[in-house]
């Protein structure tokens, strides 16, 4: 499984895609939280690190999609996918390291944007102002959230050959699991459901993480997604082989 992940790691840092990944995230969390108008941590004037946790999970429907696009689908569109089945690794292994290595990415990336968190703390009066408890577990809540949709990523590349349509389709998916069903609730036949399906949904449980409030049904319900949608991968890869 390890060798898998050390793989997919050489793969990925190898190219430049890695890198321009990592900078577009923090590019823009840095412009978010220091430039524009509406959301920089100057104008609101308080020593906290919302921006970042509020806007990170509509950027990582794109990066953790990106990420992960290539993982599967490009086994299957050089032809090597049915070699690494037939080697003595399970198939369970084989997802597994793909998603780890899928997982220390993200990891790496939020561990460089940890630039910002000393950044506030410098920066507040007096300095180390800030709620450091809160941040992490905020950080532990976009941890979680980012390790879902890494395993939905993980299935949308083992559902095509084609890297472009596997990023679509997990960009679709991500955003439907987090924003879907917030939207559902306000039609108004489902009005007096809206507590249950907005539980359904990531944003619901997102949002108590990322106030800082650690709650084992937002624990159970983050590795319940992650299990289904790993499982989901290895049901797709059994029917293909």
């Amino acid at each position: 499984m390890f060798t898998i992940v050390q793989k997919e790691l050489n793969a990925f840092f190898s190219s430049l895609m890695a890198y321009v990944i990592i900078g577009f995230f923090l590019l823009l969390m840095g412009l978010c939280m220091w430039i524009f108008p509406e959301t920089n941590v100057l104008d609101e004037g308080y020593a906290d690190m919302q921006t970042l946790f509020r806007f990170s999970p509509y950027i990582f429907m794109f990066l953790v999609p990106a990420i992960t696009m290539h993982s599967l689908a490009e086994e299957k569109s050089v032809g090597t996918l049915e070699i690494l089945l037939t080697t003595p690794l399970s198939l369970t292994y084989i997802i597994l390291g793909k998603y780890l290595a899928s997982l220390i990415i993200i990891l790496l990336t939020l561990l460089f944007s940890s630039i910002y968190y000393f950044s506030v703390y410098c920066l507040g009066s007096p300095p180390g102002n800030i709620d450091t408890a809160a941040v992490i577990g905020a950080y532990m809540g976009l941890m979680l959230l980012a390790a879902v949709f890494a395993a939905v990523g993980l299935l949308a590349s083992s559902l095509t050959k084609r890297q472009i349509v596997a990023f679509l389709f997990g960009v679709l998916t991500c955003f439907l699991l987090y924003q879907g069903f917030d939207a559902w609730i306000t039609l108004q036949t489902w009005k007096s459901y809206a507590l249950l399906i907005a539980q359904l949904g990531i944003h619901y449980h997102y949002e108590a993480l990322s106030r800082g409030v650690i709650d084992t049904r937002d624990l159970l319900y983050f590795a319940s997604m992650t299990v289904v949608f790993l499982f989901a991968t290895g049901l797709v890869l059994n029917y293909r082989t």
